[in-house]
């Protein structure tokens, strides 16, 4: 990831229902990208920037919540993996598609700011 120190940085400004709606545009755009796109790679930085803003943000949240996106890193760990390491199918991009959506979507939710 490009400029890990500055994104962090910015990051950790805003209180935690912002960051937590700052992860969910980030997992908006890995659904949009993994339906739309050709570029694995344009994938595969989000995932990770999606994993680095959840290792920020679940040491604010409550455990609840911080056992959620702790379960989804683990999730996108193995998605980065697997989008690296194979040619990528279209039904593979439609599932993680669908599954960011559902993580946007449920982040969203936690941060209330809805």
């Amino acid at each position: 990831m490009k400029n890990k120190e500055k994104l962090y940085e910015r990051f950790m400004r805003d209180p935690l229902p912002r960051r937590l709606g700052g992860l969910s545009a980030t997992l908006g755009r890995i659904a949009s990208s993994a339906r739309r796109s050709n570029d694995a790679t344009q994938v595969a930085n989000l995932l990770d920037e999606a994993k680095h803003l959840i290792e920020w943000t679940a040491v604010d949240a409550e455990p609840e919540i911080a056992s959620e996106l702790v379960n989804m890193q683990r999730l996108i760990v193995l998605w980065q993996k697997a989008w690296t390491k194979t040619e990528i199918t279209a039904e593979q991009k439609i599932l993680l598609a669908t599954q960011a959506k559902h993580w946007s979507d449920q982040v969203l939710d936690f941060s209330g700011l809805i």
